[in-house]
């Protein structure tokens, strides 16, 4: 739509054209190319560097002027131009950011006006490499050599007996189950010790007062001793030394390619500064037009008992407290820091009661929460002599999260009661929720049945796994956990589900177990699923040399609308597990595990891998997935995403190729724990649906900004053109 006229601002370039705003032509001395349309509320123009137009650089716009600060964040195309579209009114900072580059200069601007920029060349490698994902700088870990293991213990190399292979050391301590679970290694925070932290005779000094630090120094201190505390030291210790003598990344990474180029982020602060968001929900996962234009509501975890909540629409943030049901309730608070924090000292920053961890959306935009209403023993009708039928059959002493349920009409909280341990959850297509976090059993509850009686016990109820080696296709009586297998029961395992999705194909409930290697199990209901509940194991494949891919450690997981299971490795892979695939009996006395080793594919994650690394393929640490079942990216249905915690962005695995859709600003800010997607108009293209996800590292203030940064929400939206308005 044509606007009225207003000059174009040609900004560090000689010579500047005045064109109408809805048109933005290339800079004098330069081919003139196709001129970009603008509506009044955007902002567009090119970027030129000294050898002509910059392409597949980031522009980014940024406003403190809303309620709440929002950035918006494009990338050039093939000819140095850009479009940053629907900017609410406001002035913003534009800049522009890029791989070969360092920072230009912001300039003031705001929707409507044209805007040329000026890139600046970075002065050498080094300072470009500033710039780079926290991957390529965590790449330069220097891991122990496969000679090394297993451990031979505090009398021989340090290394504990129980890490048999480089790869259990790199899941363990460096990747998602060790170190980058939690903390954006390779990022400018990590790679360099603070020195707020002190006076260091060495680096391995230094970061031995380190893991120490703040709330979560106990555990960082417990599973370095787990692993064997020396070596690990000495492992992260060369590897600030040598970045401190002055390496450096010597491959930058590719500036963004094809589709890459026609992402639009947006970000807008919620929380404060000290908080950590582990999770989000935009929708209904089963039909992502609920809550369309609506608000987004995040999972403080330990940080806070206030859930965050933004509305995209209006940019305002606002909180709702979440209450605890016994006021004995533990608290975060109660956890003192080990040592004191170079950001906060002595001050315990996380205060949560509630440690509320992760959602699911139903039909009528109600909020279920995992998060914690009580102390950790259970109620009378969890335990033994118990009439809840759960209970009879697996009584539950202890658990730690338990529900909440917001609704948003009424505005009122509700506390819900189970017996079992809550975590991650995902409904049904008969509105059961299906849990993680329940230990030995696999949990559910019956939003109907709640709705419409209000008795949490009636709604619940939970079901050990229980493999069918006998093969009779029936649940027959079982051995427990260790006992020889006997050739007319069934066997039962333990395999606690850490990710969780019901198949829209068939209504099995599938889990990610941890573990080395760890692997996926699959649990069929039946009629009574106390009593009459299968599961099969599908172990990933490793330390077989016959064995067609190798890989380890499973944390995220989704299925897709064709029955396939994605799931993270902490080798460094997205690994599918197609269950049609399989050629042999899937019960019976050999499917304990490695019976379809033919149904796994493993998709190498893209850039750089550790120094003598030989069990990964990777050093990508991606926390976890999403099946983007409705093309609510803009790249295609049922295409599986990755939270690429250390390349800064969410990958998209399209046709056998990966894309990275980077976060570029803040720097270090994008951690995704979870991913979830929205369609507020199905009419709209690209600009009615996206993906969104927040940061949970337990660390907001090691990103760009510091202790004045906090948390942010990401929405990645892919138009057609990088120009597309």
């Amino acid at each position: 739509m044509l606007r009225n006229l207003l000059p174009l601002r040609n900004i560090g370039i000689a010579t500047a054209a005045v064109l109408a705003v809805s048109f933005v032509g290339q800079p004098a001395g330069q081919s003139l190319g196709r001129v970009v349309q603008m509506d009044s509320d955007d902002i567009a123009g090119v970027v030129t560097g000294s050898n002509g137009p910059e392409a597949g650089v980031w522009v980014i716009a940024e406003t403190r002027d809303l309620p709440t600060r929002h950035i918006k964040i494009v990338v050039t195309d093939d000819e140095g131009r850009y479009l940053v579209p629907d900017l609410p009114p406001a002035t913003y900072d534009v800049w522009v950011r890029g791989y070969g580059l360092v920072d230009s200069e912001k300039v003031t601007a705001e929707p409507g006006e044209a805007v040329n920029l000026s890139a600046v060349v970075a002065a050498d490698a080094r300072a470009a490499a500033e710039y780079y994902p926290a991957q390529y700088w965590f790449a330069l870990l220097q891991l122990p050599t496969p000679d090394q293991f297993p451990g031979t213990g505090p009398g021989g190399n340090g290394i504990s007996p129980n890490i048999e292979s480089q790869g259990e050391w790199i899941r363990s301590v460096v990747n998602t189950d060790g170190c980058t679970g939690c903390h954006a290694l390779g990022n400018k925070a990590t790679r360099e010790i603070p020195v707020a932290l002190g006076d260091f005779d060495s680096h391995f000094a230094a970061w031995d007062r380190r893991v120490q630090s703040g709330q979560a120094g106990g555990a960082m201190d417990a599973r370095l001793a787990q692993v064997g505390r020396g070596p690990a030291l000495a492992m992260y210790a060369d590897w600030t030394d040598r970045i401190q003598a002055g390496e450096y990344p010597m491959t930058p990474p590719p500036r963004p390619l094809g589709i890459e180029r026609n992402v639009v982020v947006s970000l807008w602060d919620w929380s404060v500064p000290e908080a950590y968001m582990h999770d989000l929900i935009s929708a209904d996962k089963r039909n992502p037009t609920i809550n369309a234009n609506g608000p987004v509501y995040g999972a403080p975890e330990n940080s806070t008992d206030d859930m965050p909540i933004v509305d995209p629409t209006t940019h305002e943030a606002s909180v709702v407290p979440l209450p605890v049901r016994d006021s004995a309730t533990p608290s975060s608070a109660d956890t003192a820091p080990k040592m004191p924090s170079p950001y906060w000292g002595d001050e315990a920053i996380w205060t949560s009661r509630t440690v509320a961890h992760s959602f699911a959306m139903d039909t009528q935009a109600r909020v279920w929460i995992a998060s914690r209403v009580r102390p950790a023993e259970t109620t009378a009708f969890c335990r033994g002599g118990s009439s809840h039928p759960a209970a009879q059959a697996f009584p539950i002493e202890r658990s730690n999260r338990q529900m909440h349920l917001w609704n948003p009409e009424t505005r009122e909280i509700t506390t819900i009661d189970t017996c079992f341990g809550t975590h991650h959850l995902n409904f049904d297509e008969e509105d059961k929720l299906w849990f993680t976090g329940s230990g030995p059993v696999v949990a559910w509850f019956d939003a109907k049945v709640f709705d419409e009686t209000g008795d949490e016990q009636l709604a619940q109820g939970w079901t050990v796994q229980v493999l069918d080696t006998n093969g009779n296709g029936r649940r027959d009586e079982y051995v427990e956990p260790g006992e020889p297998m006997d050739p007319d029961k069934d066997m039962r395992i333990e395999r606690g589900y850490y990710g969780v999705a019901p198949s829209p194909l068939d209504g099995s409930v599938w889990g990610s177990t941890l573990g080395m290697p760890g692997g996926l199990v699959r649990l069929v209901p039946g009629d009574d699923p106390v009593n009459t509940a299968l599961v099969e194991f599908y172990e990933v494949p490793w330390g077989d040399a016959e064995a067609p891919v190798q890989g380890f450690g499973p944390r995220g997981m989704d299925v897709d609308s064709d029955g396939v299971v994605w799931t993270v490795l902490s080798s460094g892979h997205f690994a599918s597990f197609d269950r049609s695939q399989c050629v042999g009996p899937l019960n019976g006395p050999t499917a304990t595990g490695r019976h379809c080793q033919e149904g796994w594919t493993l998709y190498p994650f893209p850039g750089p891998n550790y120094k003598d690394a030989t069990d990964s393929a990777s050093a990508e640490s991606a926390y976890y997935n999403f099946t983007d079942r409705f093309n609510l990216l803009g790249v295609g249905e049922n295409v599986p995403l990755a939270t690429g915690n250390l390349s800064e962005g969410v990958l998209a695995l399209v046709d056998g190729k990966f894309y990275n859709f980077r976060v570029p600003y803040p720097l270090g800010s994008f951690f995704g724990k979870g991913l979830d997607g929205r369609i507020d108009d199905p009419d709209a293209g690209w600009k009615g649906r996206g993906v969104w996800t927040t940061s949970g590292s337990r660390a907001p203030f090691h990103a760009e900004g510091g202790t004045d940064r906090v948390a942010p929400v990401f929405k990645f939206q892919v138009r057609p053109s990088p120009l597309a308005h």
